[in-house]
C-alpha cells in the first residue's frame, strides 16, 4: 500500500480572466475547484493508475469535508484527521496575462492531533510506501518529516520525500527511498547553478552518499535523470507537447515513478511511467487521466525502442 501525507491540504479555486483589472471588478471566464496539496494530487494519480493508496493528513470545517469528498470522487481511499477548529484552507489561483496565487493559512494543529497522525503512520509495515511532500504549516513542528521517518526507520517502509532545501537535507539520515529535486533545487542544495548533465549526475550521486537511495532529478523541457540505488544512471528525454500546467508535473512524476516501480520493480520502467505521468499532466489543465498517461508511456517506449 502507498500512503500519501498532506499536512496542509486545500481547496484550489482556479479562475481564468480575460485580463486583470487592478482596482476594478474582475469577472471570470472560467472557474474550477480541485482538492489541492501535493500528497493529495499524488494520490489521485496513483488511483487513476490503479495502484492502491490512501491519502492521510488533516482536515477541518466544511472545506475539509468537501476536499475529502472530492478525493473520494476520484477513487482515492482517505483517512484524514478531523480538527476541532478552523477550516481547510482555500487557495485562489488566478490566470490572466500572467498568473498569481492567494493562499490561505490553514487550521491550527494541536499536539493531540499530531499524536493521532503518528498513530496512522505507525501502522505502516515492511513493503509499504509513504510519500511525504510539500511544506510544513506554521502550526506544526518544522521537523515533522524527520519525526515520522525516525519512528518508521528500520521497519522496511520505503519513504519518498518531495521537499526542498533543509527540509530535504535533514531527512537524508533516515535513508529515504526516493527524493525528487528539480534541477534548480538540486543546485541550491549545494549553493551552485547546475548547467550540464554531468553536474546533475554528480550531485544526485552526492545526495546518495548523504543517505538517499534513489534520486530523481526533473529538468522540465530537458527530461529527467535517475540515479538509482544499484549505481545505475538512467536518462529520459521529454515527449513533445505544449506545457499548460507545469505546477502539477512534479508530483505527477513522483506518483508515476512509484506506480511504475510497484508494477514492475524496474527503475527503467519507473522512470518511463514517471516521465509519462509528469508530461501528461504538464500538457493538461489539471491532473492527467489514466488513458493520457498510458498513451504517453507508449509514445516514450516506442521512441526508446527506435533509438
Amino acid at each position: 500500500m502507498i500512503y500519501t501525507v498532506t499536512f496542509n491540504p486545500s481547496l484550489d479555486y482556479v479562475v481564468q480572466l480575460p485580463a486583470f483589472k487592478d482596482g476594478g471588478v474582475n469577472r471570470v471566464s472560467s472557474e474550477r475547484i480541485f482538492a489541492g496539496g501535493k500528497g493529495n494530487n499524488a494520490a489521485v494519480i496513483l488511483s487513476r493508475l490503479g495502484v492502491p493508496c490512501r491519502a492521510i493528513g488533516f482536515k477541518a470545517g466544511f472545506t475539509g469535508e468537501a476536499m475529502e469528498q472530492m478525493l473520494r470522487g476520484h477513487g482515492c481511499d482517505t483517512d484524514f484527521i478531523s480538527l476541532k477548529e478552523g477550516m481547510t484552507r482555500i487557495n485562489v489561483k488566478v490566470k490572466a496575462e500572467g498568473e498569481f496565487e492567494i493562499n490561505g493559512q490553514g487550521p491550527s494543529v494541536s499536539e493531540e492531533d499530531i499524536q493521532r497522525l503518528y498513530e496512522k503512520t505507525d501502522v505502516l509495515e515492511s513493503g509499504d510506501i509513504l510519500v511525504l511532500s510539500g511544506s510544513i504549516p506554521a502550526s506544526l513542528p518544522d521537523d515533522m518529516y524527520e519525526r515520522i521517518m525516525k519512528r518508521l526507520f528500520g521497519k522496511g517502509v520505503r519513504i519518498c520525500v518531495d521537499a526542498v532545501g533543509d527540509l530535504l537535507l535533514k531527512t537524508l539520515q533516515y535513508r529515504p527511498f526516493l527524493v525528487k529535486p528539480n534541477r534548480q533545487e538540486l543546485g541550491e542544495l549545494f549553493g551552485l547553478v547546475l548547467e550540464s548533465e554531468e553536474q546533475m549526475i554528480r550531485y544526485a550521486q552526492r545526495l546518495q552518499e548523504m543517505g538517499a537511495c534513489n534520486v530523481l532529478v526533473s529538468m522540465a523541457g530537458d527530461g529527467a535523470i535517475l540515479a538509482d540505488e544499484t549505481g545505475g544512471v538512467h536518462r529520459m528525454a521529454p515527449p513533445e507537447g505544449t506545457v499548460v500546467n507545469s505546477v502539477g508535473a512534479g508530483y505527477s512524476m513522483v506518483a508515476g515513478f512509484l506506480a511504475g516501480y510497484v508494477r514492475s520493480g524496474s527503475y527503467e520502467e519507473a522512470l518511463t511511467l514517471g516521465t509519462a505521468a509528469g508530461s501528461a499532466t504538464a500538457f493538461t489543465s489539471w491532473l492527467a487521466g489514466r488513458e493520457e498517461i498510458e498513451e504517453m508511456r507508449e509514445r516514450l517506449k516506442r521512441r526508446e525502442e527506435s533509438v
